[in-house]
């Protein structure tokens, strides 16, 4: 009998494995490079993608609360992460998206902001958040680098 329970649970299991199918949402233009790069190399070498329109996948870790203009991915290495910035409107990544792979087309950019700038940023970026902020963690100018999201694929498992 044990043996029986234990066939038909694995059957069940495969059956499941089997037709599960992940679904791909679309936002923004079509991906055209097959190339990934890697999120850490980024982070590792920033100039040397600035200007440069890259491929990269990760776990959407955050998506902006307001208006979905913008997701923040996880890299290949423990602790790091990327801001993918779209146009307002043209581009809106639903909250659903939190903890789904994605797949972005995008030109990676820098921002340099002085210590005000930064404050003023950080500040904005808590607020929407509804988080706490201490204005004296930034102690001087700050850059920043994202990327520009042209094109996104987000996978799901139905």
């Amino acid at each position: 009998m044990k043996s029986s329970i234990f066939f038909f649970s694995a059957v069940i299991l495969a059956a499941n494995l089997l037709f599960a199918q992940t679904v791909t949402e679309k936002y923004g233009e079509h991906l055209s490079l097959k190339e990934k790069t890697k999120i850490s190399d980024i982070i590792d070498n920033p100039e040397a993608y600035l200007d440069k329109t890259v491929l990269v996948e990760g776990k959407v870790l955050d998506v902006c609360p307001m208006a979905g203009c913008w997701i923040e991915l996880s890299s290949n290495r423990e602790g790091q992460r990327i801001k993918v910035k779209v146009e307002d409107d043209e581009i809106v990544f639903p909250q659903e998206a939190k903890g789904k792979t994605a797949l972005v087309e995008g030109k990676v950019y820098k921002i340099k902001l002085s210590k005000e700038e930064a404050i003023n940023y950080y500040e904005h970026q808590a607020e929407e958040k509804g988080e706490d902020f201490d204005p004296s963690s930034i102690s001087g100018p700050v850059t920043i680098y994202q990327i520009q999201g042209s094109g996104a694929e987000i996978k799901s498992e139905e």
